[in-house]
């Protein structure tokens, strides 16, 4: 009688993991630390990405903006759903004190992500488009001093005084992310 409860530890917990890897695309980053809880952190990350075209782009010159960094892959799935959310609010909103981040973490860099984004075309609203917002390079590095990802996407929202107030692991939702950013506008 004793296997019984033990087969239903091991495959509740089969259920967790495959639950999990579904959610989020794993980084498979041997490097990157635990995310953590989606609570908000105190501090503001002081990070200088590179984007496509090699030039710098620095998170403090985005100081007074709202702000989603959202690290994604090309070969990511729940990242191709958010993909139009994102080109969505850049449109609504980026005259409006806001912009989108996007960090492509793909391990080959810029000679896949680059022809990514200028060629893959998205459904938005019943148009189809392409990124609209500054996509940059991503690395481990750039990765822990967000906190480390343990998969993708993985979006993190900072107010316009630079400070994170949210962290979504995974698919967000659409409708949770789309009244953040108005609360912080």
């Amino acid at each position: 009688m004793r296997r019984a409860p033990n087969l239903f530890l091991l495959l509740l917990l089969l259920a967790l993991i495959v639950t999990t890897n579904f959610s989020a695309c794993n980084s498979g980053a041997a490097n990157s630390k635990p995310a953590g809880s989606s609570e908000p952190r105190p501090d503001e990350p002081a990070v200088t990405f590179k984007n496509v075209d090699g030039q710098d782009v620095t998170l403090a010159s985005l100081k007074g903006k709202v702000v989603i960094v959202n690290f994604w892959a090309t070969w990511c799935e729940p990242c191709r759903v958010e993909i139009p959310w994102m080109i969505s609010f850049q449109q609504k909103y980026a005259d409006k004190g806001f912009t989108i981040l996007g960090v492509a973490m793909d391990d080959e860099g810029k000679s896949v992500v680059a022809p990514y984004v200028q060629s893959t075309h998205f459904d938005v609203d019943g148009h189809s488009m392409t990124m609209n917002y500054p996509i940059v390079l991503g690395d481990d590095d750039i990765a822990a001093k967000f906190g480390g990802l343990i998969g993708f996407p993985t979006t993190v929202v900072i107010s316009r005084d630079g400070k994170i107030q949210k962290r979504y692991i995974g698919l967000a939702d659409e409708g949770d992310l789309d009244k953040e950013i108005k609360g912080l506008l």
